[in-house]
């Protein structure tokens, strides 16, 4: 392979400048994790280089690069190279708290309990693939607070569960085990089209971790705004945006994978009227139902 071919097939990274770099590098607190300068540096190129332009100035690298969580950054990507002190701080700081957001989705101390220790594995970085340790965290990029991405990992892991689950127990077994399933209904139009169910799950498949964790806390779980803004530690006005953003998204993707599935409009439209409560994914009509152009629960 010639030399322009290689570089060629390399990604483009944005360049930082070296005297920023090293000042973003002391903020950090970087080196206490195991960090040098050209380390960290690679981190933050490759982040600016994830959500910035590749003709994105000085002024704005160093606008955006300035705003990350620098700290929880680099103790979480020190965490994912194996850093002993990394991860004692990790431990220290986020395990109880890993166990409070688990309560909150699942029930009993010790399914919590469970929830949580069980993303320890993938967050530490047990595996390793041509030399490389696999760890969750490296996909942490400082843009949120690493406590708000923590608890959508986890409740993406919650719905991995319960897709492992589903696929795993049929209904035979359930029954055998006792049990008892809900008649069904006499009305046919209450029951729900597997196309339906499918484009659903696919719709809420492609959204992102924290996207899911939203819409799970402010429709499933009754939370305000504010309270899903506290746990995400953003705004409220931020929240609101997303869920309004989200569920729009979502209801278009339905619609969509609903024609794709041969379904009319018509027949589509009228399909997502339904209650889809026994969907795989246990998701309420609501995230889809709008009034006036405004998502409504």
């Amino acid at each position: 392979m010639s030399g322009s071919q290689e570089t060629a097939s390399r990604p483009v990274q944005i360049s930082i400048p070296e005297s920023l770099a090293a000042q973003l590098h002391r903020e950090a607190g970087a080196e206490k994790y195991g960090l040098g300068e050209q380390a960290f540096a690679g981190i933050l190129r490759e982040v600016a280089s994830k959500y910035l332009p590749i003709t994105a100035t000085h002024s704005e690298i160093s606008e955006f690069l300035t705003h990350l969580r620098l700290e929880e950054l680099a103790l979480a990507r020190a965490c994912a190279l194996g850093n002993d002190i990394a991860w004692e701080v990790f431990l220290t700081r986020y395990r109880e708290k890993l166990f409070s957001a688990a309560h909150t989705i699942v029930q009993g101390d010790a399914n919590a309990r469970e929830l949580a220790d069980s993303l320890y594995a993938d967050l530490y970085g047990t595996r390793t693939s041509d030399g490389r340790r696999i760890s969750k965290l490296n996909s942490f990029t400082g843009r949120g607070s690493l406590e708000g991405w923590l608890r959508a990992v986890l409740a993406q892991e919650c719905v991995n569960r319960y897709r492992r689950e589903q696929r795993l127990v049929s209904l035979e077994e359930q029954s055998d085990a006792g049990v008892q399933f809900e008649a069904e209904t006499a009305d046919p139009s209450q029951a729900i089209d597997p196309r339906l169910a499918e484009a659903t799950d696919r719709a809420l498949d492609g959204l992102a971790p924290e996207d899911k964790f939203i819409l799970v806390n402010y429709y499933l779980d009754d939370r305000t705004l504010a309270e899903t803004a506290r746990l995400l530690g953003v705004h409220e006005s931020t929240i609101s945006r997303k869920v309004e953003k989200i569920t729009a998204a979502v209801r278009k993707s339905i619609l969509s994978g609903l024609l794709k599935r041969g379904m009319s409009r018509k027949e589509a439209e009228q399909s997502m009227e339904v209650e889809v409560t026994e969907l795989a994914l246990d998701v309420r009509r609501r995230l889809m139902q709008e009034k006036g152009g405004q998502t409504v629960p």
